[in-house]
């Protein structure tokens, strides 16, 4: 009876011993589901097709984008079921932020995996020009304040989105001896961008490309 108390309990802690190894130990830091209301698909939509829900589905999470592109959106996710408005604002918005430190920085070689061509020599030619000069950008993105698809269009296979960024960024330049010449630690800058990004759907590479900066109006 003894032998047989022993063995089970040995059965019972190689099994708990395997389940800690499998599940591991809960510390209190684990990542929680997030719940996006994007996701939440009403049941009026159960008949609607792929591309129907998906922008009523970034229709009833808030304003994603403006009316004039609505019908620029719906092309682009008939013809690419897999596409997602609130999914690709995120995405956007990450661009954003890595694209202009990548240009503050001086960071070239970071560039060019992020935007087109036409705006890479734009980018490169300002920067060339401040190091010609001596100066350097000690900028910081301190938010974005909203990110809204202003336009959006489907040529062919080829996307275009436009999306309107309003931020407020600390510009600062400093000079070689790292004074400040231009700009101000405190104050943070309002800035109303509008990029535009581009992807041929269908294709390999899934990210989008920034083709083209402006000053939103």
């Amino acid at each position: 009876m003894t032998v047989e108390i022993v063995l089970l309990a040995m059965v019972a802690l190689f099994v708990g011993l395997r389940l800690y190894a499998v599940l591991g130990r809960r510390t209190g830091h684990e990542q929680q589901p997030v719940v996006r209301a994007a996701e939440t698909v009403p049941l009026a939509e159960a008949s609607a097709t792929p591309a129907e829900a998906s922008v009523e589905r970034a229709e009833a999470a808030g304003l994603l984008y403006e009316e004039g592109a609505a019908r620029g959106i719906r092309a682009i996710v008939a013809a690419d079921p897999g596409f997602d408005v609130g999914r690709f604002l995120d995405g956007a918005q990450a661009a954003y932020r890595m694209i202009l430190e990548a240009f503050w920085k001086g960071d070239e070689q970071e560039l060019m995996h992020l935007v087109g061509d036409d705006v890479r020599s734009s980018f490169v030619e300002s920067i060339k020009a401040r190091e010609a000069a001596g100066q350097k950008l000690d900028n910081r993105l301190v938010r974005i304040d909203r990110a809204l698809i202003h336009d959006a269009e489907l040529d062919g296979r080829i996307a275009s989105i436009s999306v309107r960024f309003e931020a407020d960024i600390v510009a600062l330049t400093r000079n070689e001896a790292g004074e400040v010449i231009a700009g101000s630690v405190s104050d943070a800058v309002p800035t109303n961008d509008l990029w535009t990004f581009r992807r041929t759907l269908g294709s390999d590479d899934p990210n989008w490309m920034l083709v083209e900066t402006d000053e939103a109006a």
